[in-house]
């Protein structure tokens, strides 16, 4: 029923229905066919180098394993399973994805969660984008928070910095080129040592709470229900800033009253999570990988701050009455462990968050293992997601205003 999906050393991909390929769970073993989908438009193929495809026959020597990077609004079930060479090159930044063949067709482990007109990939026409950019460029030149988002939307194909230009859903502010931690597959800033470049450049300035709320307010008066967010992936944590988004955020409720007013963040500073409630923040995401200390520390390397900072400020966010989500970075092994869903259900018994985002976690999946472990026991993503779902949380991957 489940066949191999391989390719060879030029990256030609082949099918072969002959072999039962393996996937990786946490514990490596058979794909369902209950886990696995037609890939979905968008979905991106990718060779793994050094890494050959493990089957239920051993593994395959003259083969090269594949896997697929999903597009928004799908969550994965499963990783690839192989194995290395001892000299096989770190793998970049994406999600790698198990995909397999049925019925002569690529399939991939994924379950669909969530849908948005916004966050559909646009295709431009030549010269399109940069027209748009420009144009808008030229009215407020010198807004370093606009050229930042310029570059994003550029190089990056960011959606939130589009947004900005485009003129709808939710549009990026970035504020912070330092963060108070280390996060293993951080894409703005590597450590040399990692081997890997860094997919996003971060920020290297401050910016002012005048060119972010002049950003904002252009925002807010064209999109009634825009959504203008604090905390972007080319910079570090936001709360570290908090005295200028708080500026920011009176002088934007000076001029509008309308849309949402968010911040993404780690959730490291209480306090300084308050002062922005106290300005007038509306919404918060708060991004974690884990409700279990040492598999949280293992990923984000936290300076100076612990989980429990993390859960706190949840905590308050909650009590103050904002739509609280929570950016839950999954990756099958850890966030489907029977030991992380125990904690996850504790927390979320005594906090009722609004939302929680299923980000798949970009890191080479053997990495991701190496610093936090693999389970004795997992229950399966799916069981994962509906344990979410049975709080009361809603499910999905981007920010809704309703």
């Amino acid at each position: 029923m489940i066949g191999l999906a391989y390719c060879d050393d030029a990256g030609r991909i082949y099918f072969d229905d002959t072999y039962t390929p393996l996937a990786d769970g946490g514990i490596v073993r058979e794909a369902d066919l209950d886990e696995l989908i037609p890939a979905p438009a968008g979905t991106v193929e990718m060779m793994l180098p050094g890494r050959r495809p493990l089957t239920t026959d051993g593994v395959l020597e003259e083969d090269v394993a594949i896997a697929a990077i999903l597009p928004a609004g799908y969550t994965r079930l499963l990783v690839p399973s192989y194995d290395a060479d001892p000299a096989a090159p770190a793998l970049p930044l994406f999600g790698y994805t198990f995909a397999a063949v049925v019925e002569d067709q690529l399939y991939v482990a994924a379950v669909k969660t969530d849908e948005s007109d916004d966050w559909k990939p646009r295709l431009f026409e030549e010269g399109e984008l940069e027209s748009i950019l420009d144009a808008r460029l030229a009215a407020d030149p010198s807004n370093r928070v606009l050229a930042q988002v310029a570059l994003c939307s550029r190089e990056y194909g960011c959606f939130t910095a589009q947004n900005v230009f485009l003129e709808r859903g939710e549009a990026a502010l970035p504020v912070s080129p330092k963060c108070n931690a280390r996060c293993v597959g951080c894409i703005s800033e590597q450590e040399p040592e990692s081997g890997l470049p860094s997919p996003q450049t971060r920020i290297d300035f401050e910016t002012t709470a005048a060119d972010l709320a002049r950003v904002a307010v252009h925002h807010l008066e064209r999109v009634p229900e825009g959504i203008v967010s604090f905390g972007q992936g080319c910079e570090g944590e936001p709360l570290l800033r908090s005295v200028t988004i708080a500026r920011a955020i009176e002088a934007i409720r000076g001029e509008r009253d309308n849309g949402t007013i968010n911040l993404n963040t780690n959730g490291s500073m209480p306090s300084a999570l308050q002062r922005c409630i106290d300005a007038g923040l509306q919404a918060v995401r708060v991004s974690l990988n884990s409700f279990r200390p040492h598999a949280y520390a293992a990923y984000y390397r936290p300076i100076g701050y612990g989980l429990d900072d993390v859960l706190e400020s949840i905590r308050i966010a909650v009590a103050r009455g904002l739509r609280v989500s929570l950016n839950l970075l999954t990756h099958p092994g850890v966030t489907d462990d029977v030991d992380e869903i125990a904690a996850m259900d504790a927390f979320l018994d005594a906090v009722p968050v609004h939302m929680i985002q299923t980000r798949t976690l970009n890191i080479d999946p053997a990495w991701y293992f190496a610093a936090v472990g693999r389970p004795e026991q997992t229950l399966g993503m799916r069981e994962a997601i509906a344990r979410i779902a049975a709080h009361g949380v809603r499910v999905g991957n981007f920010t809704h205003t309703h």
